[in-house]
């Protein structure tokens, strides 16, 4: 009898132990952590914030999973400073995107200080075509993630 208490313990153990590890990689996450993108999906980074001689210059990464091209993909952005407050708002067009796909992206932010930038949100997305026309859930298709001390969220 103690050799099957002792079995059931172990395999009770090792169940626990996989729940647990499978739990914590799906928490998992913050700055640097990158989720992979789910299939069909459009995955932005924010991979790095470079001051230049007008303001900040940042670097997207835009990881086309799907296996269509858009044409068009203008997202809205909302720039917060470091102290929560909005500081402007504007349009960034990342298109075109090719299927299966990453891109690096760039913008810059005149007159604003790398370090003054607190997060950025993707409100929505403004325009979203693919080959076969305006798509309207491009929103839904999009994940985030940073690889600064600066966040970027939907």
């Amino acid at each position: 009898m103690s050799k099957t208490v002792s079995v059931i313990r172990r395999v009770l153990a090792c169940a626990i132990a996989s729940t647990v590890l499978s739990a914590t990689a799906a928490f998992a996450g913050g700055a640097g952590a990158e989720a992979a993108p789910a299939e069909g999906s459009i995955a932005l980074e924010l991979n790095k914030l470079e001051a230049y001689d007008k303001g900040c210059r940042a670097f997207i990464v835009a990881n086309n999973t799907s296996d269509v091209t858009y044409q068009s993909f203008k997202l809205d952005v909302v720039l917060f400073q470091s102290d929560g407050v909005i500081g402007r708002r504007f349009a960034l067009d990342l298109a075109p995107l090719k299927p299966k796909k990453r891109t690096v992206k760039l913008f810059e932010l005149d007159s604003q200080g790398c370090d003054k930038i607190g997060s950025f949100l993707i409100n929505d997305v403004m325009e979203c075509k693919t080959d076969t026309g305006a798509q309207a859930d491009c929103l839904q298709h999009l994940t985030t993630s940073s690889l600064t001390s600066v966040q970027i969220s939907k």
